[in-house]
């Protein structure tokens, strides 16, 4: 939807150049353009997705994915266009057709991990399987607790359990990855919480706060609420 979209868009706007052709040429252009391209995308990120690169570290992943469409489709936009266009397949052209390829590439990846973003997510673990890793993290004095959330603070995370607050040195990403087997999510890319700690959720300042055991408020991002919202967090 958002590749038809992006088509239609160009074609009415005869972006590139393309204003002197015919509408219904220009949309046929464009639209099977930008569909194509997205054929090729989903096939990359699929891929990517495999790997865990997409929640790990969504910017690189991004990065990765606009060149990896971006170089061999440069060579079909040139493929297309130039016969369309021009008439000819003069090679000395193809160079010049990479910054719009680059340029349009890059929107699309932007728009479509903007709509497609979901909050990381942790699941309960079955009875027989194992404790979290993560659980092995805990100070001495934190041992036993009910972990409530993790919040991101500079390089530390702060801990919010059952048994008070205390820092260890770990990254976000890393103590999600290893909170898998309580079942939680990422609320903000700041804050992972469990959702059996969540006592309530209100609006605040435009945003969702859930209210913890405890007392403690974790912030819901404008990127996650809605994922987290269907899935009955409030």
């Amino acid at each position: 939807m958002v590749s038809t979209a992006a088509g239609v868009f160009l074609a009415l706007t005869g972006a590139f150049g393309t204003d002197d052709a015919p509408l219904a040429v220009r949309l046929a252009y464009w639209v099977g353009l930008c569909l194509t391209g997205a054929a090729v995308g989903l096939t990359i990120a699929w891929r990517l997705n495999r790997d865990g690169q997409v929640a790990a570290s969504p910017w690189r992943y991004a990065a990765i994915l606009t060149l990896g469409v971006t170089l061999p489709f440069t060579v079909f936009v040139w493929l297309v266009t130039r016969p369309v266009f021009y008439g000819d397949l003069d090679p000395r052209a193809l160079p010049g057709f990479l910054p719009p390829v680059l340029l349009v590439t890059s929107a699309m990846t932007g728009l479509n991990i903007l709509v497609q973003r979901q909050p990381r997510t942790t699941h309960a673990a079955p009875p027989e399987a194992p404790p979290p890793r993560f659980l092995e993290r805990l100070p001495p004095k934190l041992r036993g607790a009910e972990i409530h959330a993790v919040q991101a603070e500079d390089h530390y995370l702060r801990l919010h359990t059952s048994r008070g607050q205390d820092l260890i040195l770990l990254r976000l990403s890393d103590a999600v990855a290893e909170l898998e087997g309580i079942e939680g999510a990422q609320t903000h890319r700041s804050w992972w919480v469990a959702r059996a700690a969540v006592d309530q959720a209100r609006r605040g300042d435009g945003r969702a706060l859930l209210t913890l055991k405890g007392g403690v408020e974790a912030p819901v991002s404008r990127a996650y609420a809605r994922a987290l919202r269907q899935a009955g967090w409030f």
